[in-house]
């Protein structure tokens, strides 16, 4: 079975434990596309080239998720070169064989328009700012250098010319501001089983 969940969002939504828990329950393959874009930006150097010689190992540093790698993400994902070099490998993972869910930012947009549910993982950015900090740990930046930091972070993603972040016009907005992991979880496993259910109706004879 063919099946694609496009989850999109701002960094520190959710997305990320949200994709991880639907790919688990539904059985299907999980791809966090930030990590291509972190592990570009961490390989230093031409972005570009970073981009097409991307490998698992580059996929598989330790430092990726630290947000250090989080700003150098944003900044080469601005370069249309980046974009386009990593394009392919997202489609391709996106209709594999049993179903895949990705995470990022221009899923439901730009790579996967046609996916069969698209999902819009959003919260304040004081949210957002208070979990990136929590999860980063003592001797990290302090609350307000994190909240400055997402906020430019939106800034940059919302505001770039290639694939700007954006709902797509016809995903689910989860707004995880006040919500639970569990709720937020529970949601959009009820969006993707109603779908799947509609799906497999359509296909009886």
């Amino acid at each position: 079975m063919k099946f694609t969940v496009a989850i999109d969002g701002p960094a520190a939504a959710g997305k990320g434990t949200i994709s991880r828990a639907v790919a688990r329950e539904f059985g299907f393959a999980h791809l966090d596309t930030g990590l291509l874009y972190r592990a570009v930006g961490a390989k230093g150097g031409n972005p570009v080239l970073a981009a097409q010689g991307l490998t698992p190992d580059d996929l598989a540093r330790d430092d990726l998720r630290s947000l250090q790698a989080g700003e150098a993400a944003s900044r080469v994902a601005v370069i249309p070169e980046v974009r386009a070099a990593l394009v392919a490998f997202q489609r391709d993972f996106a209709r594999r064989d049993g179903g895949a869910v990705l995470d990022g930012r221009d899923i439901g947009t730009i790579i996967c328009p046609g996916a069969e549910v698209k999902l819009f993982v959003t919260a304040d950015a004081e949210t957002r700012a208070r979990r990136r900090w929590l999860e980063a740990g003592e001797g990290a930046a302090s609350y307000d250098d994190v909240l400055r930091q997402v906020r430019e972070r939106d800034t940059r993603d919302m505001g770039r010319a290639d694939a700007p972040l954006r709902p797509a016009s016809d995903a689910v907005i989860l707004d995880t501001t006040e919500m639970s992991i569990a709720q937020a979880v529970d949601a959009a496993k009820a969006s993707i089983a109603a779908k799947i259910a509609q799906t497999q109706g359509q296909k009886q004879p």
